[in-house]
């Protein structure tokens, strides 16, 4: 029965894989001047270097919670296509403000400014950086895992690979989708006869164990009460959250395709691969009884595999593993390179963004492969100590991207979100989660805590120090108005009834002119300056402060270079729902304070009917 239905599967497969393989325009296309990649190539990409966890999170989840893994991987996984939704809007979000790429650096940076996205960035680089580091480690011990090798000849092979894949890289051979494609066949057709093996080998003891892990699990919550259950909930859940490491790296993709919604359909097809093999997988792994785990900790997928259909598929499950282990290195150093010429860029560094003759970012792949390096040395290639590490970094790049994402809708309600909408008390418990999944990690796990702890003080170091003199922030805020010019402008009129209107940079139309009139927009110096709509309209950079604080800085010039004029004050009528934009309320509560703190001056909410936009 069981060969007759590999025959089968198999069968369906090499005509399913036929079709595809045939099909124009499958993986890349040309449009407007450009090579766009399709949604099916980032997803493939991104798949076999979110598939590599499967080879080190389910022993790494035993060791450190047992059989409750099998329970608590299948919940994380159901958790991450929450919050791959959430990934999408951030998507969605930059690509409206015309930042593409850069994932969590760009969006913390756009919404909360550089300290953060320093923090963010330091998050982000660690995770590369034991991407590379664990994967590497993982290649090796899979990879022998049939095979009798010393200590000293598996630390030759991953320096060997670590320094190898620079070597390439600085060569300028990249990875391919159509090579990725390739591999992405193979890997695919190994992993279902795999699944199909292993669930032709099951047997009831197994499936009583698969229950009783999950009845258990949800019995220790419940006896343990509120508290100390729900403690317990995030510890367990931290220790698994690994498994599904790299699903960020999608959102890293958002320059190579056309558009978010690209970016959304290659989450969904992670959704319904690896977001259903790796708990299935884990599943059938976990509920063996009949072997050793502790012995088999760094190789137990390909020992698992040869104990179902022999040597020879355990042999083909370690090259899978070194393949798809090896090419997550590969995309570690690619994304590395490409989140640092972007800050690079951003802050005017041409060294380290200088180019050989193959066009390759040398520079950054040998400090890269030196940080390897070194960071493996450190750890010994511990492939425990790494994974402790690398969960710090992953889960504080998801804590950074819900709470920018919390922010920035508390700053803009829905206003660009008629492509993808999200709930937000689904984002604030996805960011609660997260954060005491991070809390819980930070108590619990040392090593990883001064790692990201040391690499984020440094990054904040350097950030701080190269802002002050080469921030972009510096030369968008010369491109805007000062405060000088508006005194100057209103001084030069001869009316002394002057209206001042504050307008959102976002709101377009035509100026309403009564009276001496001014309009005030105030901007981030974090995204583009909005155009100047007349003489009239004068635009303030935010500078160091609340918008409240800038507003009433203003404002205390104005009455003091002003004496005398009879000023009017005008905002503009909120008209957003309370619970989309709570800040509406917040900036509301804060203006109905300026009538007390400046009595001379006369204020209006209002809004102007659209028709007016017409008539002037």
């Amino acid at each position: 029965m069981k060969t007759l239905v590999l025959i089968l599967v198999n069968s369906g497969l090499l005509f399913l894989f036929y079709r595809l393989i045939r099909k124009k325009d499958l993986l890349s296309f040309f449009f407007e001047g450009k090579w766009w990649l399709t949604w099916l190539a980032i997803a493939v990409i991104t798949l076999m270097d979110e598939l590599t966890s499967i080879f080190y999170a389910p022993s790494e989840a035993y060791r450190l919670i047992g059989t409750k893994a099998i329970f608590y991987i299948a919940f994380a996984s159901i958790l991450m296509r929450f919050l791959s939704n959430r990934m999408v809007e951030i998507a969605h979000v930059l690509e409206e403000n015309r930042l593409i790429g850069g994932g969590v650096y760009n969006f913390s940076y756009m919404v909360t400014g550089p300290v953060l996205s320093f923090i963010a960035l330091a998050s982000i680089l660690l995770t590369y950086v034991l991407t590379a580091s664990l994967s590497t480690v993982s290649a090796v011990h899979n990879g022998s895992a049939l095979f009798h090798l010393n200590d000293g000849t598996k630390f030759v092979l991953i320096v060997a690979i670590v320094w190898g894949v620079a070597l390439l890289n600085i060569m300028g051979i990249k990875e391919n989708a159509k090579i990725t494609f390739g591999i992405f066949i193979f890997t695919s057709a190994v992993f279902i006869n795999f699944l199909i093996s292993g669930f032709f080998a099951m047997e009831t003891q197994n499936y009583v164990t698969i229950a009783k892990t999950t009845t258990d699990s949800l019995k220790e919550i419940r006896d343990n009460g509120a508290a100390l259950g729900s403690w317990l909930f995030i510890g367990n859940l931290a220790s698994c959250i690994l498994a599904y490491s790299g699903i960020e790296s999608v959102l890293q993709t958002a320059s190579l395709v056309k558009s978010y919604k690209d970016i959304k359909r290659a989450y969904t097809f992670l959704a319904v691969t690896v977001g259903i093999v790796t708990p299935l997988l884990t599943a059938l792994v976990l509920s063996q009884f009949n072997f050793n785990f502790g012995a088999h900790e760094e190789n137990l997928i390909p020992f698992y595999a040869a104990s179902l259909n022999g040597e020879w598929f355990g042999i083909l499950v370690s090259l899978v593993a070194v393949v798809t282990l090896v090419m997550a290195v590969n995309t570690a150093y690619v994304a590395s390179s490409e989140l640092i010429e972007r800050v690079a860029h951003r802050y005017n560094f041409p060294m380290l963004i200088k180019t050989n003759r193959f066009d390759s970012l040398y520079v950054i792949h040998i400090a890269n492969a030196v940080f390897y390096t070194g960071i493996i040395i450190l750890t010994a290639g511990k492939q425990s100590v790494l994974a402790e590490m690398y969960a710090i970094g992953l889960v504080a790049s998801f804590v950074i991207n819900m709470g920018a994402l919390i922010v920035y809708r508390y700053q803009k309600g829905k206003t660009e979100s008629q492509g993808h909408t999200t709930y937000r008390l689904g984002t604030f418990a996805l960011f609660s989660v997260m954060t005491a999944c991070f809390v819980f990690l930070v108590i619990n796990k040392p090593y990883g805590t001064m790692l990201w702890f040391g690499t984020t003080v440094f990054m904040l170091g350097v950030g701080v120090a190269v802002g002050r003199k080469r921030s972009p922030e510096i030369k968008v805020a010369g491109q805007g108005d000062s405060s000088m010019d508006l005194i100057v402008y209103i001084a030069s009129r001869e009316d002394k009834n002057i209206n001042i209107y504050f307008k959102r940079p976002f709101d377009q139309g035509n100026l309403h002119l009564y009276g001496t009139s001014v309009y005030i927009t105030f901007y981030s110096t974090r995204r583009d300056i909005p155009p100047k709509l007349a003489e009239n309209h004068f635009r303030l950079p935010v500078k160091h402060m609340r918008l409240y604080q800038n507003l009433t800085a203003l404002l205390k010039l104005i009455e003091f270079e002003m004496p005398g004029y009879n000023l009017t004050v005008h905002f503009g009528w909120p008209t957003s729902n309370w619970l989309d934009r709570m800040s509406v309320g917040v900036q509301t509560f804060q203006i109905m304070k300026l009538p007390l703190e400046f009595p001379d001056f006369n204020f209006k909410i209002e809004q102007f009917c659209k028709s007016l936009d017409k008539i002037a």
